[in-house]
């Protein structure tokens, strides 16, 4: 997880890194095919130089970016969970359980998706 090393260190609440690093450590361990990369100051996972999933971090929660085919793709899911999203991130609040069976969907949907796209981002994405 030194990739994310700097990252880390930069959350000022040990209980936000903790958590964050228990979702990095679950996603290395889960999806083991998956590359980590810091890119615009944001932690992401990416296969085959393709974008994934990526991280960030605020005072309410924590927000997961699957792009918008992935956010499309999980709406109903998030809403039944009770998440918020925009049309780029979903908020995984810090006061309640994270949810690794969602995250594990989403990157799945995006590895599954993505197998032969050929740039960083979806033509769809920013």
């Amino acid at each position: 997880m030194e990739e994310f090393a700097a990252y880390l260190a930069s959350i000022d609440n040990p209980d936000h890194r903790s958590r964050v690093e228990e979702v990095f450590a679950w996603v290395f361990r889960t999806f083991p095919e998956l590359m980590p990369k810091v890119a615009w100051n944001q932690p992401m996972f990416t296969h085959r130089e393709t974008y994934i999933i990526g991280f960030s971090v605020s005072k309410q929660h924590m927000a997961v970016s699957p792009e918008a085919a992935g956010i499309i793709r999980f709406t109903e899911e998030i809403g039944k969970a009770g998440f918020k999203h925009t049309n780029q991130l979903v908020r995984f609040p810090w006061n309640r359980p994270f949810d690794f069976e969602l995250l594990e969907k989403m990157i799945a949907f995006n590895i599954e998706d993505k197998a032969n796209c050929k740039t960083f981002w979806r033509a769809d994405s920013p």
